[in-house]
């Protein structure tokens, strides 16, 4: 029999989470192959690469610039469209900590995941804490770590992106424009490392698959909601 399935994303948010990943890559690829620093390219041949398949330079930071701008531009007219519906909720949702449940979600989650269920049993007994994964709402609190920096990193990414396209119109100052390059490559960096860990929580890690299902069909089976997100499907229940 074909478990019963919980509603979870909308259409639209889906849309938004394959249209950040696409570009994502996109600009990611493009980016790198604007580096041209020696010490800080970690693929050497890159950007001669790129620079063939796009026709010199020139065009490669054009189309990164265009993509930048549209993926920047998608998301704010997504966040004016969608801002009582999803934007408040979904601020709401990341900044709402309990500070004792979530403490001891990490714990647990993170000795569950490394040494698993059996490890967490023993380790919980010997130092006197239930080895029960503490219930969390929509979103866990490992996903609410990576959310808060990847909404701030975006809106930095962004306008560091933007101040650094203005370089060219001699409107942005060069001391400006060198300080945005910098935060432009880090925040990427850090940003781009957080993805990856979602990536493989999402995709890879065990139990967790029908959450990256999720992403393309929008529901998730009732006994994946109630085992990890059991707070959000009380909710549901009630409404």
């Amino acid at each position: 029999m074909t478990p019963a399935q919980i509603h979870r994303h909308t259409r639209l948010s889906i849309f938004m989470h394959w249209f950040n990943a696409g570009f994502w890559i996109f600009l990611l690829l493009t980016g790198l192959g604007l580096i041209q620093n020696n010490d800080l390219q970690p693929f050497t041949s890159w950007p001669m690469i790129l620079r063939n398949i796009f026709g010199g330079g020139a065009n490669l930071l054009l189309a990164h610039e265009i993509a930048g701008i549209t993926w920047a531009g998608g998301f704010l007219l997504y966040g004016i469209i969608r801002l009582k519906s999803d934007v408040i909720p979904f601020i709401r949702e990341i900044f709402t900590v309990n500070i004792p449940r979530d403490f001891l979600w990490l714990i647990t989650k993170g000795i569950q995941m490394t040494l698993g269920y059996k490890m967490l049993g023993v380790i919980a007994e010997k130092f006197g804490f239930s080895p029960k994964i503490p219930d969390q709402g929509f979103y866990n609190v490992g996903q609410k770590i990576f959310a808060i920096p990847a909404v701030f990193g975006g809106m930095v990414i962004a306008a560091s992106g933007i101040i650094m396209s203005l370089s060219q119109t001699g409107i942005a100052s060069t001391w400006l424009v060198q300080w945005a390059i910098l935060i432009h490559f880090v925040t990427v960096g850090l940003v781009f490392a957080g993805l990856l860990i979602h990536v493989f929580m999402a995709s890879i890690a065990a139990g967790e698959q029908p959450a990256f299902i999720s992403m393309f069909t929008g529901t998730v089976p009732e006994n994946y909601a109630r085992h990890h997100h059991k707070l959000w499907l009380d909710e549901v229940k009630k409404s």
